[in-house]
């Protein structure tokens, strides 16, 4: 069961830049309105393009996952991994 919690801090990387921070706050944002509620399956996969731009190396991607994880109870991989999987038009994760 996620631990959501309104206080947390994302994982964000001191030397991005505000777009950069944008960006991956944003594809944060969007794992947590599909695993809280639904969100629309195109807006969540171009929010992880975006966050790609940002984040291109898998073991960074990784270690911002265990983290993002750490804090909000969400699984970025699996979250990711069903939505690709649906051929729905709005996603909802359920664990």
């Amino acid at each position: 069961m996620p631990k959501h919690n309104d206080s947390y801090q994302y994982p964000l990387d001191e030397t991005w830049t505000t777009a950069e921070i944008i960006k991956v706050t944003t594809f944060y944002q969007a794992v947590e309105a599909a695993n809280e509620s639904s969100i629309m399956t195109a807006e969540l996969l171009g929010a992880y393009r975006e966050f790609k731009t940002v984040v291109p190396a898998k073991s960074e991607e990784k270690r911002l996952s265990r983290e993002y994880e750490a804090v909000s109870g969400y699984r970025i991989y699996q979250t990711m991994q069903a939505a690709r999987a649906t051929n729905k038009q709005r996603f909802q994760y359920r664990d």
